[in-house]
């Protein structure tokens, strides 16, 4: 049996975790890390990165371009012909295990890492290890459940046939700043379970705690090139990486607009994709629903993240007879919510990303008020003691209908637009009434109710009386403009495979 830390040798763990963290970030200059080494950009280029907190300059990270996709990927292949090719499931697995040991050790050195970068509160993403911890051990099993099948066939003569599921090859990952150490293992895990190779490009606001998980995975022993990291632009590392021939399948997380983008890139050489992009999600609360879990569930099921996440519920429909009460106890909770800067641990909402986000999320508050919506609480940045950083107070719209753009189009920010409707058809009509078809949810005791509302709503995710539960052994996708292709289960783990068929001849 394992030994029992107590509460004292765990204060000790995240000191020193604390101090290694910083000690990272007071490089102050983070190259690319490609075939195990960090390395400039080819052009020589950095690019800031900020607290989202402060607004200060935390670093400068490479400007990676063309040039470093092609190093990257090549070092990519290189490694995938190469000694990776030999480890066998067994040991795949094993080291698999081995660095969710290695993480669970060092969460908290990742966890401030992340915090500052992205201005997540610390306590979210301390609340994300169990998760993350489940996903590595769910892609540690995985390596032991790739297998083909013998058929039989119509042949004649004495005639052998089965299907190998044999890696991809390269994979391309871009991955966004909304949560770094849990995109990061949708492909890291995936890549390594399978014995793919991969080039992940972060994105260019918070590609710090890629930098420093992927180096831990050198540290623990991954040869060399398995695992690259591309810092820069979008429209130019990711762009590349979208349209190198050398890349087989590729794993976007992001807008849809740059998820067509990809879609378009990919051509060059017909990338197998997996994407998840925008959304709007619709949560349903019915008039018999729990509304001591409804509106607690639904109000962090848009302000969780600061309402960055791309299944944010940030269309809530609400029984017009329950409105009014609604509202009012949304409005309540909301206002208890503590905004500040990610490191206290106090807090529930941190900042947006960036200067330009806080500015968009702004844009569209102003259009909610002027085309129409009640403005009940917040629409305005924190200002005080944190006017520096990208704050904005966690704001809700009631009155909303479907022909306001704060209720059309995705914001990814802190804004909560109240619906209202009638009926169940009403209900499932205005859910459905958008190009994305990422998540949703009901809340409702009526179990019969619910599942009508979930049969009926076009999306790849819903939640009953709940929202937000991913477990990767269940997984969830998109369908519509949000996307295709799973994260989790079997279905993602076929992403990073091909199937080759073999006939024997006796």
């Amino acid at each position: 049996m394992g030994r029992t830390v107590n509460s004292s040798e765990c204060d000790g763990m995240n000191k020193m975790d604390a101090n290694r963290a910083k000690a990272f970030l007071a490089r102050r200059t983070f190259g690319l890390l490609i075939d195990g080494e960090v390395c400039a950009a080819r052009s020589g280029e950095t690019m800031p990165t900020f607290d989202p907190s402060t607004g200060e300059v935390l670093g400068w990270i490479a400007g990676g371009g063309a040039a470093d996709v092609d190093r990257a990927v090549a070092a990519a292949r290189a490694a995938f012909e190469g000694e990776w090719s030999g480890w066998t499931p067994y040991r795949r697995q094993e080291f698999l295990f081995r660095a969710r040991d290695l993480f669970d050790r060092n969460y908290e050195e990742l966890a401030q890492i992340e915090a500052t970068d992205m201005g997540a509160p610390i306590s979210r993403v301390r609340g994300s290890k169990a998760g993350t911890m489940r996903m590595i051990q769910f892609f540690a099993t995985m390596a032991l459940s790739i297998r083909g099948e013998t058929l039989p066939n119509g042949l004649p003569g004495d005639v052998t046939t089965m299907t190998i599921k044999a890696p991809a090859g390269v994979i391309g990952g871009i991955i966004p700043w909304n949560g770094s150490i849990v995109s990061m293992w949708w492909i890291i895990g995936a890549t390594l379970a399978t014995g793919c190779t991969a080039v992940i490009k972060p994105a260019e606001d918070a590609s710090l705690t890629v930098l420093r998980a992927v180096e831990m995975l050198y540290e623990l022993g991954l040869p060399r090139g398995v695992i690259n990291v591309v810092t820069g632009l979008g429209v130019e590392a990711g762009d590349a990486l979208a349209r190198h021939p050398g890349v087989d399948r590729l794993a976007f997380t992001g807008s849809t607009a740059t998820g067509q983008k990809i879609i378009e890139a990919s051509t060059v050489n017909i990338k197998r994709l997996q994407l998840e992009l925008g959304g709007k999600s619709p949560d349903i609360v019915f008039a018999d629903a729990d509304l001591d879990r409804a509106v607690p569930g639904a109000a962090m099921g848009c302000l969780a993240n600061t309402g960055q996440i791309c299944f944010a519920g940030t269309r809530i429909l609400v029984e017009r007879r329950i409105a009014e009460t609604f509202t009012a106890r949304m409005r309540d909770y909301v206002e208890t919510l503590r905004v500040g800067r990610s490191l206290d641990p106090d807090v529930d909402l941190g900042p947006v990303i960036s200067r330009k986000q806080l500015e968009r999320v702004q844009s569209f508050v102003d259009l909610g008020v002027k085309e129409g919506a009640r403005l009940v609480c917040g629409g305005e940045p924190a200002g005080g003691a944190l006017d520096a950083g990208y704050f904005m107070q966690p704001t809700v719209f009631a009155d909303v209908d479907m022909a306001m753009t704060i209720a059309r189009e995705e914001i990814f920010g802190p804004v909560v637009s109240i619906i209202p409707f009638d009926t169940v058809d009403e209900a499932v009509r205005i859910g459905n009434q958008t190009v994305y078809g990422l998540a949703g949810a009901v809340w409702s005791r009526d179990i019969a109710t619910a599942l009508n509302v979930v049969k009926r709503i076009h999306a790849g995710v819903m939640w009953v009386n709940a929202y937000g539960l991913i477990d990767p052994l269940v997984g969830f996708g998109g369908t519509k403009m949000s996307g295709y292709g799973a994260k989790g289960g079997l279905a993602h783990l076929d992403t990073y495979l091909y199937t080759k068929c073999v006939y024997i001849q006796s």
